[in-house]
């Protein structure tokens, strides 16, 4: 099982970024630990200031040379503004779980409407970082039935 972690503009920044939002763990740090409790799953990740970037990564994991099983995206501020990363989750054959480690539902108004979400096939909110953990325990059970 191949599974792809996306995450888009400033979650470079994690632990050091809005740490009473976002918490004070570095993405690379939660990665290490998320790859030993499933040490059965390649798991991939990729980040990217850049739509563009994040787009021709969902392609590769679709169609490329990096085929994965199944896609976990935080978008980051792309999720409100992107119809071409809701098209590019639309056009590849796996699926993909939307995360927010944030309750985006409790912020600001422009953080409430989601692009990706129509798109999704699962999503998690406001879980904090271990929400990535709740997407892939979700995805495992979704691609073994």
């Amino acid at each position: 099982m191949r599974i792809l972690i996306i995450n888009g503009p400033n979650l470079n920044l994690l632990g050091r970024r809005e740490p009473g939002i976002y918490g004070t763990q570095t993405f690379e740090a939660y990665l290490g630990t998320l790859r030993q409790k499933y040490p059965d799953v390649v798991i991939d990740y990729f980040q990217s200031n850049h739509e563009g970037d994040i787009i021709d990564r969902i392609h590769e994991a679709g169609f490329g040379a990096d085929i994965c099983d199944g896609i976990i995206l935080n978008a980051g501020a792309y999720t409100h503004t992107s119809i071409a990363i809701h098209d590019a989750i639309k056009a590849v054959p796996i699926p993909t779980i939307e995360v927010h480690i944030s309750n985006v539902h409790t912020r600001e108004e422009f953080r409430h409407h989601s692009f990706i979400s129509p798109v999704a096939h699962g999503i998690v909110i406001g879980f904090g970082i271990d929400g990535y953990r709740l997407a892939l325990e979700g995805l495992l059970k979704m691609l073994a039935r």
